[in-house]
């Protein structure tokens, strides 16, 4: 068994919260990314985070948090959008591969969220399947404007946590595996000028975990 089969909900978060310390604070370990890594990891994988992020080329996970060669299972959409690839993707990590840890990672000046709220509020279209991005983005900007939020900030938070949400209410293997205590599922938002990553929301992580943050 490796390490991160070892790992808990709360032990994963923290190692993530650690990594992007270390990017911010610009002291990067570069972890698993030499060739003893590789030829460990080329056998079989056993990442201790899921990132479900936004495709948003400012936001490689793996830089962000400072880790490496299969330590996260990375799915990536613009303005992470979740359809069923998505969920059956998360869902191989977490009961294949044991990932006891699911990250939503949202960022500011999101482009998804822009063009939604943009849509909603001044009637613009998008043609393509931009449209369906839009579409899937729309309820999270009805509901913070339903709010009365009215900064960027706030839409970017709102459409994060509707994620989270979405992800649980959607697949019952990962509901299932929270409500069990084998997986924790957290909302962050990703901060383009600094690099930190804070918490948003947390589906599974002991309420000491969320103050840490």
């Amino acid at each position: 068994m490796t390490a991160a089969q070892t790992l808990t909900p709360r032990e994963a978060f923290e190692v993530l919260l650690a990594g992007n310390k270390r990017f911010v604070a610009g002291s990067p370990e570069h972890p698993n990314q030499d060739a003893a890594r590789r030829a460990e990891t080329a056998p079989a994988q056993y990442p201790f985070a899921v990132v479900f992020g936004c495709s948003d080329s400012r936001l490689a996970a793996e830089i962000v948090f400072d880790r490496g060669l299969g330590d996260l299972f990375v799915v990536r959409t613009a303005g992470h959008v979740a359809g069923s690839e998505v969920l059956g993707s998360i869902e191989y990590a977490v009961s294949v591969l044991g990932s006891p840890l699911v990250v939503v990672l949202g960022h500011d000046a999101c482009g998804a969220v822009a063009a939604t709220r943009g849509a909603v509020e001044e009637g613009t279209t998008a043609g393509g399947y931009v449209r369906d991005v839009i579409e899937r983005v729309t309820p999270s900007v009805l509901a913070a404007r339903a709010a009365g939020r009215t900064e960027d900030a706030d839409f970017i938070t709102e459409h994060i946590r509707h994620t989270v949400d979405l992800l649980l209410d959607r697949s019952k293997v990962l509901a299932e595996a929270v409500a069990d205590g084998r997986v924790a599922v957290v909302g962050m938002s990703y901060r383009l000028a600094d690099g930190t990553a804070h918490l948003v929301t947390a589906r599974g992580l002991e309420s000491e975990t969320a103050s840490a943050s």
